[in-house]
């Protein structure tokens, strides 16, 4: 298998004409049967990175996912795509499942989806042994490390894989994890030499903004109004909490519903099921909704609470703009919440490690809420991204704190702590820089390094603020698996030994931290003609995949996603080969909806002609349309005030896209093999007289555009 097979199976079946960064380099790996750990953000593309080759290469292949929505979500979505795939775990009977068996055995299955815990079942490795299987790939892989945000024991048990099928390919694919996670991935899984691949953890289009906890439920009713009828989940920490605030937003007017472990099984599926569907736009619920659900058209998450750690965040609100398309992301805080937290990580039943580094990473958390610094920075430093420049994108760029030189200041933290041999943390640092007077560092023997005392110029809170945005700078970092201790990175050697400068925030003064910023409702342009007709066209094509889906019993995003009715609303395709040209819409997809979407696309068109609008690309269809009825070429250019020519070459356009048009009405046999066959003489875009010319006036102007049009439909027919 090579590139090209991957990349013609990627439009064919998933409709996009290119790989997103890193997919074919990882897909180049599983085709030299190489392991390859894969980092990804939420979104940014992961399972093309095992679909593709389990779709080229021999055999099936065997996924493994904790979550039964998102077997269900991407089998469906699979098959809605064209693609053999199945999933077996406890939603099927055994019949079913019996079924699923003999799909995989007479080889008609490309990708099985199983949970972890069959996987390993004794009931299930006789089958596993029979099939000829061409990849494992092992999805949310940070669940089999114990430094991860959300271990799950049974995953460990998958090192067996490369014990029992050694040569058979293992992906491991995670959007969250720091570098300790992403080196015990690769030691649990057993994987060797393994090409890690590291992808941007950037989301650009999503937008991050942190405000304190005050008056929550009124800021809640704000931002909603400025996203009518938008879909989103509100994240709360407590049960009661989810219902509480659902109630109280639909007193409000809005549609919302709510989710959490206390529910009833019925109840808590047809919460699920009306969000995904698109019959309840808004849910509050606990963070354990909303894993495994793969819906693109989420355009906000608002965490009512402080999350309990950076990957638990990150992953969370990965879950907003999953089509690419701009997304908020809104997030509450208070010292009440981390409270909340570190009293129920104190009565839970982990180990004193664990418990340890839950709280070290909730106080990251909390630094990260309070920090002045660049949101995205700070979140693509701590998972090891370098991100010098500030994004524009979230609450401190766009209302940046007042600033200092605090390249003194950051290299006598560095050099401090370079002569502590980094085992310290945070507190000790500081004292140190004091010259504190505590009987532990005399003990130690730190009052004779060469900083002690150092930097008494910073009160301790001071010099917490300056170690705080060291560590979301990235000069900085923590050592979860060494107690804790700092360390300091390449990027804080630059600052120590190099002279990088580096700009810090000022604490911010008492009234400004008491005074709550004045809202600025900035009045909003009205939308241009040209962007009116794409949002009300948009609108439509939405109501149209909502009706689909309601038909066809599935998710309306896995008919198609916003970004592609986006595109849609855009360029307005009216013809099947327009509608190919549309990123998200291959083959299997235009087969199953082509004609409702170009004929709602058609129908709008239409109208809006009928009321007088110019609606661009609407001339070809209208020239068609009376065309079909029965009219003239004649009749057709005087009611259009157009010459006869151009009708004909409108008619030549749309037979070119696809439509069934007689050309032999106008072209021989003899001219389209003619003409066609000189075309390479000519260079595109081609000129009708220098073609006339050629043929000495031989074949006419409307033979020579229906040839232009033949040889171009048998050319994207070939292509598609």
């Amino acid at each position: 298998m090579t590139l090209t097979d991957a990349k013609a199976t990627l439009k064919k079946v998933f409709g996009y004409d290119d790989f997103r960064p890193l997919q074919a380099e990882v897909i180049q790996q599983v085709y030299q049967r190489r392991d390859v750990l894969v980092l990804m953000p939420t979104g940014g593309g992961k399972s093309i990175c095992y679909q593709v080759p389990a779709l080229t290469l021999e055999g099936t292949a065997v996924v493994v996912s904790p979550f039964i929505a998102l077997m269900k979500d991407q089998v469906e979505g699979l098959r809605g795509n064209g693609a053999a795939a199945a999933y077996i775990n406890s939603m099927l009977d055994a019949s079913q499942a019996r079924n699923v068996e003999d799909d995989l055995l007479a080889g008609r299955i490309k990708l099985l989806y199983v949970s972890p815990e069959k996987l390993v079942s004794q009931s299930f490795q006789p089958l596993l042994k029979r099939l000829k299987i061409s990849l494992f790939a092992i999805d949310e892989a940070h669940c089999i490390s114990s430094w991860g945000h959300d271990f799950r024991p049974e995953y460990t048990q998958l090192k067996f894989l490369k014990e029992q099928f050694p040569e058979v390919p293992v992906i491991a694919l995670t959007a969250t994890a720091d570098k300790l996670t992403r080196k015990d991935i690769a030691e649990q899984l057993q994987l060797r030499e393994p090409t890690t691949f590291l992808a941007s953890f950037d989301r650009p289009n999503l937008s991050l903004s942190v405000r304190p906890g005050q008056k929550r439920f009124e800021q809640i009713v704000d931002f909603l109004k400025k996203h009518p009828g938008q879909s989103g989940i509100i994240y709360c920490l407590a049960r009661r909490t989810c219902s509480e605030l659902s109630e109280k937003l639909n007193a409000k007017g809005f549609k919302t519903a709510f989710y959490h472990a206390d529910m009833n099984h019925r109840e808590r599926n047809q919460a699920q099921e009306d969000f995904i569907n698109d019959r309840v736009p808004i849910i509050c619920a606990t963070i354990a909704f909303g894993m495994g659900i793969d819906k693109s058209n989420v355009r906000f998450i608002i965490h009512y609470n402080l999350p309990r750690n950076l990957e638990g965040y990150y992953q969370e609100i990965g879950r907003a703009g999953r089509d690419g398309l701009p997304a908020e992301a809104l997030l509450f805080f208070s010292y009440q919440d981390v409270m909340t937290y570190r009293q129920m990580f104190e009565e839970g039943e982990a180990s004193v490690e664990q418990k340890e580094l839950k709280i070290a990473k909730l106080n990251r958390m909390f630094q990260f809420a309070e920090a002045p610094v660049c949101r995205r920075k700070t979140v693509l430093h701590y998972f090891g991204e370098a991100y010098e420049q500030n994004c524009n994108n979230c609450d401190v760029c766009k209302n940046p704190p007042r600033q200092f030189d605090g390249t003194v200041a950051a290299q006598k933290a560095l050099s401090a702590l370079l002569r502590l041999e980094e085992k310290t943390g945070i507190n000790m640092l500081i004292d140190v820089l004091r010259g504190s007077q505590r009987r532990e560092i005399f003990e130690l023997g730190y009052d004779k390094v060469k900083t002690y005392g150092a930097g008494k110029e910073y009160s301790f809170e001071e010099w917490q603020f300056v170690l705080s945005q060291m560590l979301h700078h990235g000069l900085i970092e923590i050592a979860y698996d060494d107690k804790n201790c700092l360390k300091i990175t390449d990027a804080g050697r630059a600052v120590l030994f190099s002279q990088q400068q580096v700009r810090l925030a000022l604490p911010p003064k008492p009234e400004e931290k008491a005074a709550e910023k004045a809202a600025t409702a900035a009045a909003l342009r009205p939308p241009s003609r040209t962007q009116a007709l794409r949002d009300e066209l948009f609108e439509r094509l939405v109501g149209l995949r909502r009706k689909i889906g309601q038909q066809q019993g599935v998710p309306p995003y896995l008919v198609f996603s916003d970004a592609t009715l986006e595109e849609m609303a855009q360029k307005r395709p009216i013809t099947d080969a327009d509608m190919l040209y549309v990123s998200g819409v291959g083959e299997r997809k235009l087969q199953l909806y082509g004609d409702a979407f170009i004929g709602e696309i058609r129908r709008f068109v239409r109208e809006k002609t009928d009321e007088g609008i110019n609606v661009p690309g609407s001339t070809y269809l209208l020239s068609w349309d009376m065309f079909k009825a029965g009219q003239s070429l004649d009749d057709i250019a005087r009611q259009r005030d157009i010459s006869p020519v151009t009708v004909v070459s409108h008619l030549a356009t749309m037979y070119e896209r696809g439509e069934l048009v007689d050309i032999h009405t106008w072209a021989s046999p003899e001219a389209l093999d003619l003409v066609q066959g000189a075309l390479h003489l000519f260079e595109e875009p081609y000129q009708l007289k220098d073609i006339f010319e050629h043929f000495n006036h031989r074949f006419t102007y409307e033979a020579i555009r229906f040839a232009i049009a033949d040889a171009k439909r048998k050319k994207w027919k070939r292509e598609a």
